[in-house]
């Protein structure tokens, strides 16, 4: 066993073993660390489940793959979720923002550039699960603060949500359980 032994003088005059000190790893034993997916654009996914971040996510297909998102909207949601965690214990949901490089998602008609993602709205009991904006556990505040704290950093272009209640979004088909937020380039 190895051990570092300290050679200062300590105020009570001992010496004192630290915690022993392993042999240097061999070739064999070193683990390749994990690299987050990136595609043909450059663009990386979102971090899927990083440990007390203030945000969950959720979407299809899963496992991140539908969360490929441009380096501004990297920066804005990383910011936002830094903003948001300083101030709520809730986490907010973040949804679909892209597929590998900018293919057709399904039903959406946007979401290909990574400059689009769909966010759930706050819940009064912060359950990572979906609420429309009509329900009594839909958190109309919090919700706006969220919206609110996008706007306040990134270059929003539009929100797209059905609470016209809460300034600056605009109402849009199917969009009761979640807000579509779209940013400039």
């Amino acid at each position: 066993m190895f051990a570092i032994v300290c050679d200062t003088a300590i105020p009570d005059g001992k010496k004192y073993e630290t915690m022993p000190t392993p042999p240097p790893l061999r070739v064999a034993e070193l683990t390749m660390l994990e690299v987050q997916p990136r595609d043909k654009r450059g663009f990386f996914i979102l971090p899927q489940a990083p440990e007390d971040a203030g945000y969950y996510v959720y979407g299809t297909p899963g496992r991140g793959a539908g969360q490929y998102a441009h380096p501004n909207m990297m920066m804005a949601l990383l910011y936002v979720e830094r903003e948001w965690q300083a101030s709520d214990t809730r986490k907010f949901g973040i949804g679909n923002i892209s597929l590998a490089n900018g293919t057709a998602y399904g039903q959406h008609s946007t979401h290909k550039s990574g400059l689009e993602v769909d966010i759930r709205p706050l819940r009064k009991d912060g359950l990572p699960i979906p609420v429309y904006w009509y329900n009594k556990e839909y958190d109309q505040a919090a919700t706006a603060k969220l919206i609110a704290l996008f706007r306040a950093h990134a270059s929003v272009r539009r929100v797209l949500f059905n609470d016209t209640d809460i300034p600056l979004v605009t109402p849009f088909k199917n969009h009761d359980h979640h807000f579509h937020l779209e940013l400039s380039a």
